[in-house]
């Protein structure tokens, strides 16, 4: 095959392949696959990779807008498309990667959704009618902000009761391999509020984990299924309290929790770039799109506004009422003739 007949779907395979030989997560490549399968490869698998234009990026891109794909979703995709390119390019089947022209416009934010947050009843409810079995996890998870992957992947290696600190250095994929976080900024220390460290102390104690296992293990004392940790345990948890939405069905997915967490940190004040840090985001423009409009607080801003006009006017009295213009200068009479004080230094000169 020459380099001018390879088409999108052969530049797929051989990308895929690359990612696999560079050991990347079989999550990761799992998803890769999907966005080829599912949106790139049945819409312009058949084109030549040298043949590709803006113009066709482009009308790839509009065709999964029209097609109701979320935005969201057409990012994704367009990363995926744009590094599968980059192989094209570095193996010279192609001499530019026409995707990394196209971008998707920001759209105007009235269709994007808010994350569903649970209220602090639900809250409550969960810490309490949860499984005992899993009462312990979902407490870690609404007070710490941790993704359900770090606690998954979470070994009492990690966990400092000297400290009250939990060590963020480890996380299980959805089969279950254990690795480092996805970026540098995953990797923190998070303190553990009272209720944490007495649950955990507790749960170490309970005889259902080991001190070099998983925290919180499956029955067998291996890593939790993703799947089954929700079907069989959270789901199950909300429908049985009523935690649902209009339909009946549960009302959140577990990384509600991460949310709910979230949410408490801002209310008690604390600094953007803190809960940044806390949550584990690589910038504060992650925590900002997904949270900002939890910062928002109409009273706060209305009272802050009043005392901006107490502070202006009442610096502004003040003021006055220190600093009264001085009486007029009487003229200064040298000789026969008054002379006003500011031409007083003349006037000494001449004298």
């Amino acid at each position: 095959m020459t380099r001018q007949n390879r088409s999108v779907s052969d530049t797929a395979a051989s990308w895929l392949k690359t990612c696999e030989r560079n050991g990347l997560e079989r999550s990761t490549i799992k998803t890769y696959a999907s966005h080829l399968h599912v949106h790139i490869l049945p819409r312009i698998g058949g084109l030549l990779v040298s043949d590709l234009t803006r113009s066709d990026i482009r009308d790839f891109m509009d065709g999964l807008l029209d097609d109701g794909v979320s935005r969201t979703m057409v990012r994704k995709v367009m990363v995926t498309l744009r590094s599968m390119l980059a192989e094209a390019v570095e193996r010279e089947w192609v001499h530019h990667n026409v995707a990394s022209d196209v971008r998707l416009k920001r759209g105007n934010g009235r269709d994007r959704k808010r994350v569903v947050i649970p209220t602090k009843d639900e809250i409550r409810t969960i810490m309490t009618k949860a499984p005992a079995s899993h009462r312990t996890m979902f407490t870690v998870a609404i007070f710490t902000g941790m993704r359900i992957s770090e606690l998954r992947g979470l070994f009492w290696d990690a966990v400092d009761f000297d400290r009250r600190v939990i060590k963020i250095k480890r996380r299980a994929d959805e089969f279950g391999q254990i690795g480092p976080p996805k970026s540098r900024a995953g990797e923190r220390d998070i303190p553990m509020a009272p209720t944490v460290l007495d649950a955990l102390a507790a749960w170490k104690k309970s005889g259902l984990t080991t001190d070099d296992g998983p925290v919180f293990p499956n029955a067998a004392g291996g890593i939790q299924n993703y799947n089954n940790l929700y079907n069989r345990v959270f789901r199950p948890m909300l429908i049985e309290n009523g935690i649902t939405d209009e339909a009946g069905a549960a009302k959140f997915g577990i990384h509600a929790l991460r949310h709910a967490a979230a949410s408490l940190f801002i209310e008690q004040g604390w600094n953007p770039k803190k809960i940044q840090t806390l949550l584990g985001h690589a910038s504060i423009n992650m925590t900002m799109d997904v949270y900002g409009h939890l910062f928002e607080n109409l009273e706060e801003d209305v009272a802050m506004f009043e005392k901006l006009e107490n502070d202006l006017f009442s610096a502004g009295a003040k003021q006055s009422d220190g600093c009264r213009s001085p009486e007029p200068s009487r003229p200064v009479v040298i000789g026969t003739d008054p002379i006003p004080p500011t031409d007083l230094a003349s006037a000494a000169t001449k004298v």
